[in-house]
């Protein structure tokens, strides 16, 4: 990852679900949590995104929205959240810009296969558009509670 802690958060504006726009402008004046996620209703990736939706309230009193983002597009992040009942907002980084930026678009190696692919990683975004903090790697087990905890101490 290029980026670090204390580098101005890079810029985006994306589909996001129910035919919304998400800019990381918008959410001027409250952190953000901006997870990457491989692919929408997969093991992991519909635990990290339960996990986030059951501490929402949570994160909405730390001042704290949180974005999920993949390469999936907007209809199927809309699927996603529908057969969930997710509350996390997700953007659709089909073209892998806002991927790039972050430094989350690896090259993956499985069963001796490699392949180019979103590594699991999340930024936690202070209300000026600092990086606070950074999991790269992320395991999901625990990771939504430790994220919470690091924004409620911003």
């Amino acid at each position: 990852m290029t980026l670090t802690v204390g580098d101005k958060a890079p810029q985006f504006s994306l589909p996001g679900n129910a035919g919304s726009t998400l800019s990381l402008s918008d959410f001027a004046g409250k952190n953000v949590v901006l997870y990457f996620y491989p692919k929408d209703d997969t093991p992991g990736c519909t635990t990290e995104a339960k996990d986030f939706t059951s501490l929402a309230k949570d994160f909405e009193g730390a001042n704290t929205v949180v974005i999920g983002m993949s390469k999936d597009t907007a209809a199927k992040h809309d699927k996603f959240i529908a057969k969930h009942d997710l509350t996390v907002l997700l953007a659709s980084d089909e073209d892998g810009t806002a991927l790039e930026e972050y430094g989350v678009w690896v090259e993956k190696n499985m069963y001796g296969r490699k392949y180019m692919g979103i590594q699991r990683a999340t930024f936690l975004i202070d209300a000026h558009g600092v990086i606070k903090n950074i999991w790269p790697k992320v395991k999901v087990k625990g990771h939504a509670e430790d994220v919470l905890e690091q924004a409620k101490a911003i």
